[in-house]
């Protein structure tokens, strides 16, 4: 006798093998994924405290202000910035542009911290990204 194979569907064996090759490729992409998240939103508040500083220095050029003036978020936007910025994680009040003398920061962060190899997993994990 002959058995026709065209009622047959996937075997035990081969669904579970389908299984186990989406699992390993899974395994693979979700950490890619994470630490590429990560990275992006660590680059989103470098360019955000730039663009704060570049503004506190237009400020201060225009105003006259001594090196101990502190700008507020209402001094530098929309007259040097066309918005405060908000962070990936977290509100606008995140940043802070602190006194001239100062680096902005970041939720107590500033640019150099999250640039130096030796802070920068500690200024991530401070900053909560």
């Amino acid at each position: 006798m002959k058995r026709n194979r065209k009622n047959q569907g996937f075997t035990l064996v081969e669904i579970m093998i389908v299984v186990l090759i989406i699992g390993i490729l899974l395994a693979i992409a979700v950490p890619n994924f994470v630490k590429a998240r990560q990275n992006s939103r660590v680059q989103s508040v470098i360019g955000n405290l730039k663009q704060v500083e570049s503004a506190k220095e237009q400020w201060a050029m225009d105003t006259g202000a001594a090196s101990t003036a502190t700008p507020t978020s209402a001094d530098l936007s929309p007259t040097y910035m066309k918005k405060w910025p908000s962070g990936p994680v977290g509100t606008g009040a995140d940043y802070v542009a602190n006194a001239m003398s100062a680096a902005p920061s970041f939720k107590g962060q500033t640019l150099d911290a999250f640039q130096d190899p030796a802070t920068r997993d500690a200024a991530i994990a401070a900053a909560g990204l």
